[in-house]
């Protein structure tokens, strides 16, 4: 008894995981950060110039955390692995990079051989911004290899001031902006892209023993699964903005000033999402620890624990959505702003739902389940498809589609983790064996 009460004690003085106020703090940050761009971009911009410099959001938090946050993640894992163990993660963090910079590589050219459709469909005809797209690549590519570095060390407080500093650089440029009366969306496209770079930077100052030599990495010691992994974290990324991307595609020419207008209300309804990064950005190299130390007990806690949080949060961003939320639209972005309650409370579900999916998928990927979890989010896009393509009304289809299809993605994957957890995960060592192999979506 006397055993159990002590663990209890520690669980309550741990209720979350280590790094999680620290990483939390910077995405507050950042996250308020991002509602301030918004807020005075739409204040700043004409309807048009909006939706194009919102194309441009979209096509870098699609593209940047789709290609590069698996890249993050593995060598957070790969790197905490190896540090549980004593080992230099050095030669592993520059095969990262060597992998990393041709996949930025490969993304530059997709984008420059699609550069005329790009610029005429999302961009509204403003080149600018397809140069503000390119250097976000090279920019976010570097961010999520320190981001990956840094987490994987246990440097979470230089984490969290990476992520606040990019927003803060983010909204201040973008206010100064404002103040010169600047009124083209190109400036501002650059001041999307350009911080990253301030914000690796400021987190690397006085950083030492990141880089520690060790023996050789293969490529195999980051993942024998990349390419599942990454098309399914470009599919999530798909997914948590496919609203805006239904939207504009499906949008008359009558209806084309009102897609940023929905935008707006897409950014309210995602503060779950900003919440639940902090939690997992923290989580996964906690994981890998106790994977490389054995203590299976400890990581098995650490996914209850996620799935309370990712309950709660999806619970209260729910009820904002359906109460609060319109008001607080309003407020930020002025009587422009047109989402009433049931928008945004659909908005909340779907954000909820994603959230979900995206915790369910971190277990089953955790058991290997890389193809299921690739083919749970293709579901998620076909869920999504299926229930837009039907009705008329612009908002309300896009919204019901962006729930069905997070529903959708999470089902498929506790149907495939249900059968993977029927077989039994085996003894300590093979445990192990499978949560080496770990990463998280976001």
């Amino acid at each position: 008894m006397a055993t159990r009460a002590m663990r209890f004690i520690e669980a309550a003085r741990k209720p979350v995981p280590e790094g999680t106020y620290a990483i939390g703090a910077g995405l507050l940050v950042a996250g308020l950060s991002a509602y301030g761009f918004q807020i005075l971009s739409f204040r700043q911009l004409d309807e048009a110039q909006y939706n194009a410099l919102n194309g441009l959001w979209v096509m870098v938090f699609v593209v940047a955390p789709g290609v590069f946050q698996p890249i993050e993640q593995e060598v957070a894992r790969a790197v905490s692995h190896r540090r549980a163990q004593g080992i230099g993660a050095a030669p592993l963090v520059k095969r990262a990079a060597v992998l990393g910079g041709g996949l930025a590589l490969f993304v530059t050219l997709a984008s420059l051989i699609g550069a005329g459709p790009l610029v005429s469909n999302l961009f509204h005809g403003n080149w600018m911004l397809l140069v503000g797209l390119l250097i976000a690549i090279a920019a976010y590519y570097c961010a999520h290899l320190t981001r990956g570095t840094l987490a994987g060390n246990g440097r979470f407080g230089p984490y969290g001031l990476m992520h606040g500093t990019e927003g803060i650089v983010r909204v201040v440029a973008c206010g100064a902006l404002v103040a010169l009366g600047v009124s083209s969306p190109g400036p501002f496209g650059l001041a999307l892209a350009l911080p990253p770079f301030v914000a690796v930077a400021v987190s690397l100052r006085g950083q030492k023993r990141l880089l520690v030599p060790g023996p050789s990495a293969p490529y195999s010691e980051l993942s024998t699964a990349l390419g599942w992994l990454l098309l399914g974290s470009v599919l999530a990324q798909a997914l948590s903005y496919a609203g805006f991307l239904g939207a504009t595609l499906l949008a008359t020419p009558a209806q084309k000033p009102l897609v940023g207008k929905f935008i707006a209300g897409l950014f309210i309804a995602r503060i779950p999402i900003l919440l639940f990064q902090a939690v997992q950005a923290a989580l996964l190299p906690k994981l890998a620890e106790h994977a490389g130390a054995g203590r299976h007990a400890d990581f098995r806690a650490g996914l209850r624990t996620l799935m309370l949080i990712v309950t709660a949060v999806g619970a209260i961003g729910i009820l904002g959505g359906f109460t609060v939320a319109p008001w607080a639209g309003k407020v930020l972005f002025g009587q422009k702003f047109i989402l009433g309650h049931r928008d945004l409370g659909l908005l909340a579900v779907g954000s909820a739902a994603f959230i979900l999916a995206l915790t369910v998928a971190q277990g089953l990927i955790a058991l290997r389940g890389y193809q299921a979890a690739a083919f749970a989010w293709v579901a998620g896009i076909v869920g999504f498809v299926g229930v837009t393509a039907v009705g008329k009304d612009l908002f309300l289809r896009v919204e019901l589609g962006f729930a069905a299809g997070s529903l959708c993605a999470a089902a498929v994957m506790a149907i495939a983790i249900t059968a993977k957890l029927r077989g039994g995960l085996g003894d300590v060592a093979d445990l192990v064996a499978v949560i080496e192999h770990e990463t998280l979506e976001v």
